[in-house]
């Protein structure tokens, strides 16, 4: 495709977030169809209103099994077998301590450690039980809630790019707040913003090249708040129900698929540099992004896209190096 193609950009706010499509042709009923497959994804998996499937599990907690469509039932599967993994900082039952931070809503302090304490244990994993046959999801504990917010965006990413896929669209970018999901290669390929933590907006480390590829970013510049001179960010510890603690500032992962992407961020994030490189060696489809508090850029590998500098105050190496 030549250089000079016009790109079409499309955009609304859904999921709290300002999502954006980009087509090689002028189709508004195209893009007004995947918004609305967006927003039907959203009424499912929402916990920030009191009515959605997931929202139905969660006022059951405790009292009995609840039936929930087949896509709900396979994300929370999904979400489930992220949360087990050993020492792993993805957590789907984590919905009471989110709650009680508020990070990144108004009200939002550091809860007094008992309340910490206490809530700990409504947010065990393994006591979400999972019912095949019946196609139920079941907290047994009262006071339980899951909260999909680390894994929807990606899973929606996911079936938007089908979707459009599926109406003939070969070329194609959608951004859910942060999860970049593409289809094809303009001419270059795409091009994919890493954005400098604590920065203006539009203040970038570098780019990321990629076709045909998922870019997320997690980071702890995207929501906080700061008390008694300390910075409290959203990503929490499922061990201790603080904020994690290490050495990064962000974690970018490439993938095929942004679900695999949503997990990974949090994954990668709770390893740190040195254990998530070494977990990615046996999945060589998946790569990392490590943006430190030191200044270093630390690529995984970077078999699946090609990462280009623009911040001379960043160092960039890669995670044989590291």
């Amino acid at each position: 495709m030549p250089q000079t193609a016009r790109v079409y950009s499309y955009s609304a706010v859904l999921m709290g977030s300002p999502i954006l499509l980009k087509l090689f042709e002028h189709n508004e009923a195209l893009a007004a169809d995947a918004f609305r497959l967006i927003k039907q994804y959203e009424d499912l998996l929402t916990v920030n209103r009191a009515a959605s499937e997931v929202m139905d599990i969660n006022h059951a907690a405790g009292r009995n099994p609840v039936a929930v469509s087949r896509p709900v039932f396979e994300l929370v599967k999904c979400a489930k077998a992220a949360s087990t993994v050993p020492g792993s900082a993805f957590n789907l039952a984590i919905g009471p301590l989110v709650k009680r931070w508020r990070i990144g809503f108004k009200g939002d302090s550091v809860p007094p450690a008992e309340e910490i304490a206490a809530l700990l244990p409504r947010t065990r994993p393994e006591n979400v039980v999972l019912d095949s046959d019946a196609g139920t999801v079941f907290l047994t504990q009262p006071g339980m809630e899951i909260d999909l917010g680390a894994i929807a965006k990606g899973y929606i990413a996911d079936r938007v790019r089908d979707f459009l896929a599926r109406r003939g669209v070969q070329q194609g970018l959608i951004n859910l707040g942060g999860n970049v999901q593409t289809l094809g290669s303009p001419e270059g390929g795409w091009s994919i913003g890493l954005k400098k933590p604590f920065a203006a907006a539009d203040a970038l480390i570098g780019s990321i090249e990629v076709a045909n590829k998922s870019v997320v970013t997690s980071g702890v510049y995207e929501r906080f708040f700061e008390q008694d001179g300390r910075r409290y960010h959203h990503i929490l510890d499922p061990r201790t129900g603080y904020p994690l603690d290490n050495e990064l500032d962000s974690v970018t992962i490439v993938s095929t698929d942004s679900i695999d992407g949503d997990i990974w961020t949090t994954l990668a994030y709770g390893m740190g540099v040195e254990k998530g490189c070494r977990a990615l060696r046996n999945r060589p489809d998946i790569e990392a992004i490590f943006v430190t508090k030191g200044g270093e850029v630390v690529l995984s590998s970077a078999d699946l896209f090609r990462f280009t500098l623009l911040d001379d105050g960043y160092r960039l190496v890669t995670g044989s190096t590291a």
